[in-house]
């Protein structure tokens, strides 16, 4: 990490352009033409990104908002409740990608939208309402909701398209930090584990594929390779074969299955950051919960 480096800052790496935050080099991109038709674009890439992280049964359309909101309201049982509140956050983010479809849809017709227009303002709300609505939805490993992937399709309304782009760099920097985290932790469960001692540069290896993942688009032309070398990483680290030439008297059979199964949860955890793009703390406090009560074992 180079402290002297500035926040932003662009510098061509490899024939590449990249941009830098907090310690991190990251690929960036030329943000489009900043109009409704590119944020109607970027909210549905979001919007479609959020829903696939999330709970599934939650992306209800839009039309049926009120239908939702009155079951949320009559429903007396909390967990319940906490599942429908969800639902109600998915019809509301919906309700607003309606409404931002047909603005544009109106907008390429040589229909004037301003910025004060009331369905505008319509779903700017929507937008705000699911945001908050989102902190009952859980992420699909059933640890957390990641408030962030509420947040983005609020903020790129909000937002230029241009702010917008640089404001995920800087979540891009804090994903790969927390990925470097998991990855140091899953090197510190084995460091004194003879039978795993070559596994170390795979879990490197990993980390560093799993930060070419998360700072590369699906529309770029390297993601083939990338999203490639990504799996393979992770699959090198879970059908890794541990070595029987040491003595291993004093490590049961059980050990060797709890580090494979923290090795395994280790790699789903950065696959999880990773394509989600943004740090994942709760599930990162649990993982290394598991591996702290790994370690205590061995004591």
């Amino acid at each position: 990490m180079d402290e002297t480096t500035e926040n932003g800052l662009r510098k061509v790496i490899n024939g590449k352009i990249k941009v830098y935050y907090d310690g991190y080099w990251i690929k960036c991109y030329e943000a489009p033409v900043d109009n409704l038709s590119a944020k109607k674009s970027l909210i549905q890439s979001l919007t479609r990104r959020l829903f696939n992280h999330m709970e599934h049964g939650i992306n209800i359309p839009g039309k049926l908002l009120d239908d939702v909101r009155s079951s949320y309201e009559a429903e007396q049982d909390p967990r319940k409740k906490r599942v429908k509140g969800a639902m109600l956050a998915g019809a509301l983010f919906n309700r607003a990608a309606d409404i931002f479809t047909h603005l544009v849809d109106l907008e390429a017709c040589g229909v004037e939208i301003l910025p004060d227009n009331d369905l505008m303002h319509t779903c700017g709300l929507c937008l705000q309402e699911a945001l908050e609505f989102g902190k009952l939805v859980k992420h699909r490993n059933g640890d957390e909701g990641i408030d962030e992937l509420w947040g983005e399709p609020f903020k790129a309304f909000i937002m230029s398209v241009d702010d917008f782009y640089e404001s995920r760099y800087i979540k891009i920097a804090m994903t790969m930090k927390n990925i470097e985290q998991v990855s140091a932790y899953m090197i510190k469960c084995i460091k004194n584990d003879p039978r795993f001692s070559g596994l170390n540069p795979f879990i490197l290896e990993y980390a560093h594929a799993a930060h070419r993942k998360c700072e590369t688009l699906r529309t770029d032309d390297d993601i083939f390779d990338v999203w490639t070398d990504f799996v393979v990483a992770g699959e090198d680290i879970t059908g890794y074969t541990e070595k029987h030439n040491t003595p291993i008297e004093s490590i049961s059979l059980l050990d060797s299955i709890m580090v494979k199964h923290i090795l395994k949860e280790g790699v789903r955890l950065i696959a999880f950051i990773t394509r989600a793009r943004t740090p994942m703390s709760k599930s990162t406090e649990i993982y290394f919960g598991e591996c702290e009560r790994y370690k205590n074992q061995l004591l």
